[in-house]
């Protein structure tokens, strides 16, 4: 050691740089390393959710609908008729519900009973999924609510703070006027802070508020959404804690959204308007069909290439250059095969039409699109929180294995198309509390009269 002290005072020359080049490989080398840790994929998981299962007391049969908009007297003879032409085809059955408000005769939409139709539903939800994971509400980072149609102050996610007294420094969002397609957009949102706010616990609540949105009004394509929509809401439990993968049920392997809103005709297919007597309504253009089959592909294409294997990419490649080429016709190209990506699928409960259309798109059997069905059927259209029913009926009919892929599709006004891709990592095992299915799944699928196109 001395001789080497006594070599570098005479030759500093020769020894500096041996040092110099000795630090700066230790930074380089402690530089890689923090990066390399920082790269590290966060894992995002799926510990649970649970869905809203509305009363017997709050279900629409047919005959009550009929004498709802028979006794309305802001409703005309013709829209009457029209409505039940469409509830007819509609694929409902007599268990679809509504919030109290509109079981009412008149039918009141004010404010005091739409809070009481969010709190309802959005309590009940994250009670159940609290009860579910026995999680202290203390415990909850990440807070995301969203409902498309109604924004009140306080926000939603502020209600669900007060209810259960989570803590000052949650980090709050609330989602609005994002459509159907806003459940997989808040998903996405809590991916991206679950992975830079690492070992975190996100819930997320999904709804849509009846109340303030029942049209009176005479437009027909207005009317649609009286047919069409019913209560329902979800609550999603995410996480990024290392310590939860062997309590989670899934971890999120992609989420692709597309939007189409710079295209006017997929712009104004789902539309909050006034009509000519200034009622209010949200207005579904017959081009809905074509706006969700576009945005549809734009969104495939996006997913393809991450989840596709690779001979599918390449037998659609080669139908693409035989395409340049003028080998084959444009109707001849290749279809990938999505069912070879995934295991499951979870289409948007929005309408018999709309899922006729992604089955026939897709190729898809009819076993594919049956939780979406039988989702429609029992509980109508909920909105956002559709896909979580889905998921809910394939776990209660004990489908989903582990290593099984699940696939969330939605669509929404904009219009806009978004996918989640789960894999399930543990075998699921459901209990009672938040499955809304429990209680009868084994009563399904049920054999639902096709769809009669309507004019």
């Amino acid at each position: 050691m001395n001789s080497l002290l006594e070599y570098a005072i005479d030759f500093p020359e020769l020894i500096l740089p041996f040092i110099h080049y000795n630090f700066i490989s230790a930074i380089l080398a402690g530089i890689a390393l923090l990066c390399l840790l920082h790269r590290r994929k966060v894992g995002i998981y799926l510990l649970d959710f649970a869905c809203y299962q509305p009363p017997d007391a709050h279900r629409l049969p047919m005959a009550t609908f009929l004498e709802h908009v028979s006794l309305d007297d802001q409703f005309d003879p013709d829209s009457v008729a029209f409505q039940i032409k469409i509830l007819e085809k509609s694929g409902f059955s007599a268990e679809t519900s509504v919030p109290p408000s509109l079981l009412r005769l008149p039918i009141k939409k004010t404010l005091p009973l739409t809070l009481e139709e969010a709190k309802t539903v959005m309590f009940a939800v994250v009670s159940d999924l609290l009860k579910k994971k026995n999680i202290n509400p203390k415990s909850i980072d990440i807070l995301i609510c969203n409902g498309s149609m109604f924004s009140p102050t306080p926000s939603m996610s502020s209600m669900i703070i007060n209810k259960f007294k989570m803590r000052s420094n949650i980090m709050s969002f609330n989602l609005s006027g994002m459509g159907c397609s806003a459940g997989i957009a808040a998903v996405s949102l809590a991916k991206d802070l679950l992975t830079v706010h690492r070992n975190s616990l996100a819930l997320i609540v999904s709804t849509e508020m009846l109340t303030p949105n029942w049209y009176t009004g005479k437009n027909r394509s207005m009317l649609l959404t009286n047919c069409l929509f019913r209560v329902g809401g979800a609550a999603i439990l995410m996480s990024s804690r290392d310590q939860d993968k062997k309590l989670a049920k899934y971890t999120l392997h992609h989420i692709v959204r597309t939007n189409n809103a710079r295209d006017d005709e997929s712009y104004f297919s789902v539309f909050q308007d006034a009509d000519t007597e200034g009622e209010i309504g949200v207005s579904i253009s017959k081009n809905i069909i074509v706006a969700a089959g576009n945005a549809l592909k734009a969104n495939m294409a996006s997913l393809g290439p991450m989840v596709l294997p690779f001979s599918e990419l390449l037998r659609y490649m080669m139908s693409l250059i035989g395409l340049k080429l003028q080998l084959i016709r444009s109707k001849n190209i290749y279809r990938p095969d999505f069912k070879r990506a995934f295991d499951h699928l979870c289409i948007h409960a929005g309408g018999k039409a709309v899922i006729q259309a992604i089955e026939k798109s897709l190729g898809l059997s009819k076993e594919d699109v049956e939780a979406s069905n039988m989702t429609l059927y029992r509980f109508g259209n909920t909105s956002s929180s559709s896909i979580w029913y889905e998921l809910s009926y394939l776990q209660g009919k004990g489908r989903i294995k582990q290593d099984d892929r699940v696939c969330q599709i939605a669509f929404g006004s904009g219009f806009k198309c978004a996918s989640a891709v789960w894999k399930c990592i543990n075998n699921v095992k459901d209990n009672n509390i938040g499955n809304a299915w429990s209680d009868r799944i084994h009563l399904y699928p049920i054999n639902v009269p096709h769809l009669i196109r309507i004019d």
